[in-house]
């Protein structure tokens, strides 16, 4: 079961697409919606990133950091990026850490729930229903709220 709104979101530190360190303190004061996804280059998981990529400039102009995450190694997502003109960082959890303190760990894979984080690092939203197709908008639809 995915953690509840008001909990204080796990902070992690992992390498992202480019191999740079990434912590979830570097987004302190900004809202972040961080997505978990079962595989790279997948059906609905290249839906669902596209369909961030899609919004992303609206993500920007609120200011929303972007974060995608999945156990896959940085070479995979280099390669999902690349095919997919992907503007956002994704996270290599290779080892399941963040899947696992987030509790979205599917038996050797992260499940597709997609946290929005505060500025204080509190979770103010959980989607677990995720319609991959319509996911960023359906975030969007959120945080404009």
């Amino acid at each position: 079961m995915p953690l509840s709104v008001g909990t204080t979101a796990p902070s992690f530190t992992v390498k992202d697409t480019q191999g740079n360190t990434v912590s979830l303190s570097d987004f302190s004061g900004k809202t972040v919606v961080m997505y978990f996804y079962p595989k790279d280059d997948t059906p609905g998981c290249t839906k669902q990133a596209c369909s961030f990529r899609d919004n992303y400039t609206e993500y920007q102009g609120k200011d929303i950091v972007v974060l995608g995450v999945s156990m896959d190694d940085e070479a995979s997502h280099q390669k999902f990026t690349e095919k997919y003109s992907l503007p956002f960082p994704l996270l290599a959890d290779t080892d399941g850490a963040i899947t696992k303190a987030y509790d979205v760990e599917g038996g050797g894979y992260a499940k597709r729930v997609t946290y929005v984080i505060d500025g204080q690092g509190v979770i103010s939203h959980v989607d677990a229903a995720v319609k991959t197709e319509t996911h960023a908008q359906d975030i969007l639809a959120f945080v404009g709220s």
